[in-house]
């Protein structure tokens, strides 16, 4: 599904910008190198300012990166215009942390899931509308609602609902149960494994939480200030951490039984 071979990103530094001439630019992505395949449920974990969210980003194409290749699908998106990401844009989503910074609040529901499938031209928006919701659990009289009139976990519900109703191969979630009370972020979680699973979805788990990841993810890629810590299948990793960063990560956060029910 997707192959990144040395990918390197910079931001310019405008804290340190001279009054004249350019803001030095700091790398906040060094080099990274990994595969994820068809299917796999890959967790990206790590510290503030790790670079976890930069490296989720530039995956979808939302950032261009300095140096380095991104294949999806074996084909090379890494500095592709917006006209031909066009295609491809529709075959890999984003859900974000914050649903309500993504859904317009003067819409209702229903057309803020319409809306990406009529960018797309996507046959028949409204039943793929109503389809959406079923399988996010939602009643279809939710497509009448402003956004403001739901729950948190109902409003990340429907930032699920939008982004399988194009039909995507691949699925970006950033930090998607991060301000969820225990009891939302356990159905939003369920809903998402149960979604890959019925849908033939490869997806990308972006948490601090490293409790979520080991019950979640089937493969792990620990980042450290921009570079690959530790990547691996979940279960190695976290029975057998190979580097003292992961071994940190690790010991400074309780994990519970990863057998224990969710529900």
């Amino acid at each position: 599904m997707y192959q990144i071979r040395d990918l390197r990103l910079s931001f310019p530094d405008m804290v340190n910008k001279p009054f004249f001439g350019s803001a030095p630019r700091v790398e906040v992505l060094k080099g990274l190198s990994f595969d994820l395949f068809k299917g796999a449920i890959l967790g990206i974990v790590g510290g503030s300012g790790s670079g976890k969210s930069t490296l989720g980003r530039a995956m979808v194409r939302l950032l261009e990166p300095d140096a380095g290749t991104i294949h999806f699908d074996g084909i090379d998106i890494s500095h592709a215009d917006e006209t031909e990401l066009r295609h491809h844009r529709q075959r890999f989503q984003m859900i974000f942390q914050d649903p309500m910074s993504s859904l317009n609040p003067r819409h209702k529901v229903g057309r803020l899931i319409a809306s990406p499938l009529k960018i797309h031209d996507i046959a028949n928006p409204q039943k793929r509308t109503s389809e959406a919701l079923e399988m996010v659990g939602l009643p279809q009289s939710f497509a009448t609602r402003f956004p403001h009139e739901l729950s948190g976990g109902q409003r990340q519900r429907i930032g699920i609902a939008r982004a399988i109703a194009l039909r995507p191969d691949f699925i970006l979630a950033d930090e998607i149960v991060s301000g969820l009370d225990v009891s939302s972020q356990a159905q939003v979680l369920n809903l998402l494994g149960n979604l890959v699973s019925e849908l033939g979805l490869t997806l990308a788990f972006i948490s601090h939480d490293l409790s979520i990841i080991r019950r979640l993810c089937t493969h792990v890629v620990v980042l450290n200030q921009g570079e690959i810590a530790e990547e691996g299948e979940t279960s190695a990793l976290f029975d057998n951490p190979q580097t003292a960063y992961s071994k940190e990560l690790l010991s400074a956060i309780p994990l519970p039984d990863p057998n224990q029910d969710w529900a």
